[in-house]
């Protein structure tokens, strides 16, 4: 060999030495010795994977590309790429345009001839090639197949430990069989937290699901005692307009800037949100703002659609709100009213569905033409129909009527939860894995798989139970063990040789999905429903400082749970832990204890945060459970240089709670939990107090407002909590998170925010107030 070869191999060897990529190929040796690698376990499983040798490995100085051509179309679709990518591997990842990609990129483009799948409409739209052999590769014809393409990377990262990131060598070509992928949300019965409206969203799209029907308005199944003013009812959007004040629910809405919000989201994740405003039955909430709406002088939720004034007025409603959605469909109800008006109702059906249609988007309604009419004769055909059940309007009938069909079988895709009727504690998941499809309805009405009119499938919450004790969370609980079998069967079908324990260990493994508000995963895997645990947040600890760390636990079961122990694993350095009241113990239904432990930074930590996971374990006829979830003791971002944060020891007081409600208390603000929050009553003028532990120079506050802000108000400061002084005055808050500069040069015992006006026709509400001082 020449001297200048040999020259030239020492340097590419330096520089392959100097510059490792991104992405880096398994090395011969390795590939060799290893077998083809079989599909990624992802949810929904591919549609076709053929399989390489070997891994690649992403490194840290990974980046997203996108060809000039593509950069703006697929702008979003990086974006959101790249921040779900940090929340899964803690990188920064930039998104560059860049014409060649390298091994080291994940490269995103669009091609209008690429080969997603078969010749189907819903292929082309949604389709996506995954190429992993060298670098990462995404191809689709669409922004919305790119989205996709980008879940199942993700899902592939999703269940490896800190710091390591890679996914099998091999390409996939995957696509969906359905076009509606679907979930319905009853927030007409029941108000549901915004922050987990979002959530869902986020956690469809983490599945592919891509439709989410939103129930905007209902009642109360039966009247209490008869009368109907006494009645549960909620109409849950809240314009401005002077013609609709006081028809919004006074226990949770949507304003305008929360559904654009909510849009927004679904945009970023390629949900399609469809709003439904029901009528004319589950109407009580018209009625109660116009009783002249109602059948029986008033006393019903059904509206009264012999006065032509009552069309008009449900024409104003969506002339009203549907400048307010973005999605192609509009879902008008229409179900189980009285028969005996038959010919109004159908009057009615066809007025609102063409004056939908008249305001630029489609029409959906529940199918009731059986009982009703007897058939879709004179009914305006050009509406999709949500079969619900067989008896008002089964699939068959409909599809022989040319209706374009979605699938929402109340036998088996409807929760009513912690009813005794429709799955009432959710879903039959192993039924569903192992006989269901979109296609297949209860009584004998399975329709042909390949039907072009059947769009596809949708299950549903419904809120029937409006006086039950539960919440968000629970219902979660409930929708979450089929959640995947649904979106698989959605998508794919099933899967030859995947068992139904084989799947559920996958889609456990999942989890929900990166960016979540405010849920989290309740599958077996990561724990049992029966344990409860709740923490206290920690502080960053200054070197030799200690902390108390407490937790609760709870037996959310029906039995006795026995030598229940929980555990702390500290994920940070130079903390030692000391406990202070632990030990097994029995925990009787419903039963709640407490331990707790004592954290300490060790001198040699300069500044040492103590973040924690808990973990619960019990024992119950003889069978090892640990906790629901592992709930992780927040580290809260270290105070300014030269300060201390105050709050996490103060007392947390407020002028008034909203609603009395327990999860909205004073001491949700100085938790270091930014998923909990205070909220006050509708009101200005309301305050929320700090009673610090003892006195303290106070520099500087931090506050981290809801949507539901002050728009201006004051940090005040006392000594003896009766003789205040204005420390700062914000005349207009940012509504997200403020830091305010305090003028509170003496020692102080009392901080609190003083509210002026309010930024929302709510209370004010916030997450977190921390002070800083010395």
């Amino acid at each position: 060999m020449s001297r200048l070869c040999t020259a030239l191999l020492l340097v590419a060897g330096l520089l392959a030495t100097a510059t490792p990529p991104a992405i880096s190929p398994a090395s011969a040796a390795t590939v060799e010795a290893e077998e083809v690698n079989a599909a990624p376990a992802v949810v929904p499983a591919l549609q076709q994977w053929t399989g390489g040798t070997g891994q690649l490995r992403l490194r840290r100085d990974l980046r997203v590309t996108l060809r000039p051509a593509d950069a703006v179309a697929l702008r979003e679709v990086a974006g959101q790429l790249r921040d779900d990518l940090r929340a899964i591997t803690g990188w920064s990842v930039p998104v560059v345009v860049e014409s060649r990609p390298t091994a080291r990129d994940i490269a995103v483009r669009l091609d209008p001839a690429a080969n997603v799948g078969p010749a189907t409409a819903v292929a082309a739209k949604e389709g996506y090639q995954l190429d992993t052999t060298n670098g990462v590769r995404i191809v689709s014809r669409t922004t919305t197949g790119a989205f996709w393409a980008t879940r199942s990377l993700l899902q592939m990262l999703v269940r490896q430990s800190p710091g390591e990131a890679t996914v099998p060598v091999g390409s996939a070509i995957d696509w969906p069989n359905y076009a509606v992928r679907g979930f319905m949300l009853d927030v007409g019965r029941r108000w549901f937290d915004q922050k987990y409206v979002r959530d869902y969203v986020r956690y469809m799209s983490w599945f592919k699901l891509n439709t989410f029907q939103i129930h905007l308005n209902d009642n109360e199944i039966t009247a209490p005692g008869g009368d109907w003013s006494k009645a549960q009812s909620a109409f849950r959007l809240a314009s401005d307009n002077p013609r609709f004040a006081g028809l919004a629910a006074k226990d949770g809405s949507f304003s305008r800037a929360d559904w654009d919000r909510l849009e927004s989201v679904a945009a970023d994740h390629h949900v399609t949100i469809v709003p439904e405003i029901d009528a004319p039955a589950h109407a009580r909430a018209f009625i109660e703002f116009d009783p002249t709406l109602g059948l029986n002088g008033g006393n019903s939720d059904h509206l009264d659609l012999t006065k032509p004034t009552t069309t008009e007025f449900m024409k104003q409603v969506f002339d009203e709100f549907i400048p307010w959605f973005r999605g192609p469909a509009v879902h008008v109800g229409a179900d189980e009213y009285p028969r005996e008006y038959e010919p109004q109702y159908r009057q009615y059906f066809n007025d609102i569905t063409a004056h939908v249609r008249s305001l630029g988007k489609t029409a959906s309604a529940w199918g009731s033409f059986s009982v009703m009419a007897g058939s879709a004769n004179g009914y305006d055909r050009d509406v999709t129909i949500n079969s619900w059940n067989n008896s008002w309007y089964g699939p068959k009938a409909a599809l022989a009527d040319g209706y374009p069909l979605i699938n929402t079988n109340d036998a088996l895709l409807y929760i009513v939860p912690f009813a005794n009727y429709y799955h009432g504690r959710g879903l039959d998941g192993r039924w569903l894995f192992d006989n269901w499809q979109p296609n297949v309805f209860a009584g004998g009405q399975t329709v042909d798989a390949a039907d072009p009119l059947l769009r596809g499938a949708m299950s549903a919450v419904w809120n029937d139970l409006v006086h039950a004790d539960y919440d968000e969370l629970d219902v979660h609980g409930l929708v979450e063990p089929a959640f995947g079998v649904l979106a698989q069967k959605m998508w794919r079908g099933a899967e030859p040789g995947l068992s139904y324990e084989s799947f559920m260990s996958r889609a456990s493994a999942l989890g929900i999905g990166p960016g979540t508000e405010m849920i989290a995963t309740t599958l077996p895997t990561a724990g049992d429903p029966r344990l409860g645990i709740t923490a206290g947040a920690v502080a960053p600890l200054a070197a030799g400082e200690s902390a108390t760390l407490s937790a609760t636990v709870t037996n959310r079961g029906g039995t006795t749970l026995t030598r229940v122990q929980p555990a702390v694993e500290l994920a940070a350095t130079g903390v030692s832990i000391e406990p202070l009241s632990a030990g097994d113990g029995d925990l009787e239904a419903g039963e709640s204890a407490v331990w707790s432990w004592r954290l300490t930074a060790q001198r040699t930590a300069p500044s040492a945060a103590a973040p924690a996971v808990l973990r619960v374990s019990a024992l119950h006829r003889g069978i090892h459970l640990r906790s629901t979830t592992q709930t992780a003791v927040r580290t809260v971002p270290p105070a300014p240089e030269g300060l201390r944060h105050l709050s996490f020891t103060a007392t947390a007081s407020a002028s008034s709670v909203e609603a009395g409600l327990d999860r909205l208390a004073a001491r949700h603000v100085n938790d270091g939990d930014l998923t909990t929050r205070w909220a006050s009553g509708y009101a200005n003028g309301e305050w929320l107090q700090l009673t610090l532990a003892q006195p303290a120079r106070v520099s500087s506050a931090r506050l981290f407002w809801e949507a539901a802000c002050a728009s201006a108000y004051r940090i005040q400061v006392s000594a003896d909590g009766t003789s205040w002084r204005d420390a700062a005055t914000v005349g207009t808050s940012t509504c997200k998170d403020d830091t305010v500069t305090l003028n509170a040069p003496e020692p102080v015992k009392f901080v609190r925010m003083q509210g002026v006006t309010r930024a929302t026709t709510y209370g004010y509400s916030l997450y977190e107030f921390w002070l800083y001082g010395s």
